[in-house]
């Protein structure tokens, strides 16, 4: 038996980016280890130079995630008209200038991102290394009281209430997701992604993928193979 710590993600817009190319920005179903790694740093107050500890962290977490309910997925058209005066900001820390001849700044800037209305997803998170720091009882209490405001996925996908639902002992990722009891609401067929190694003796497809992080280039560049389990008793559809 492990430790492992219990998430409910739950807001009225959820987004869990995947590859984007371009202006165009598309979701998943499921929440991506370098999501789940920017969750936790931010809870814990930590900069987002800090590439090591990101690093480390994201190399240490496993975790189940449950589609308890998917929601409805929508694009969100974004356009702006901008000039050669106006300034971003950026996560570097300093504004950006703006270059380029008049004509540069006929068209507007166009993105397209998508996001799930009402969306529900458990995640349980066990540690490689658990007694290094931090530990589940370190993330627990800065889930629980973080430095910094929380989002899932992207600034607007504020969550409806607690995330924390606890840290229990369990036999396994998938019994450890499993302990939290679904909502009423739940959508059939109910599906878990989990580690390949935990999905040894079920049924599952395997899926490929890009979710990991290379916190020193700051850009995604790693994948894994993971397991979609469907609950037993969910009817396929």
């Amino acid at each position: 038996m492990a430790a492992y710590l219990l998430l409910v993600l739950e807001a009225p817009l959820i987004a869990f980016g995947r590859e984007a190319v371009d202006a165009r920005c598309p979701v998943d179903d499921f929440p991506a280890a370098s999501m789940l790694t920017g969750l936790f740093a931010n809870a814990l107050g930590w900069h987002r130079t800090e590439r090591a500890r990101h690093a480390r962290l994201q190399a240490r977490l496993e975790f189940a995630a449950r589609l308890d309910r998917a929601g409805t997925r929508f694009t969100d058209f974004q356009t702006a008209q901008l000039g050669a005066s106006d300034r971003g900001w950026t996560t570097r820390g300093a504004p950006e200038g703006r270059a380029g001849g008049a004509n540069t700044y006929n068209a507007p800037h166009i993105r397209a991102r998508d996001y799930d209305a009402d969306k529900r997803v458990t995640v349980a998170v066990r540690l490689l290394a658990a007694a290094e720091a931090p530990t589940l009882d370190d993330l627990a209490a800065a889930i629980d009281t973080p430095a910094r405001p929380l989002f899932i996925g992207r600034k607007p996908c504020l969550p409806t209430g607690r995330l924390l639902a606890g840290i229990v002992e369990a036999d396994g990722l998938l019994a450890a997701v499993e302990s939290v009891p679904l909502p009423e609401d739940t959508d059939r067929p109910t599906r878990i992604m989990l580690p390949v190694a935990d999905a040894i003796g079920l049924m599952h497809e395997r899926r490929w993928i890009s979710d990991l992080r290379d916190w020193q280039s700051g850009v995604h560049a790693g994948g894994r193979e993971v397991a979609i389990h469907t609950l037993p008793g969910a009817a396929r559809i």
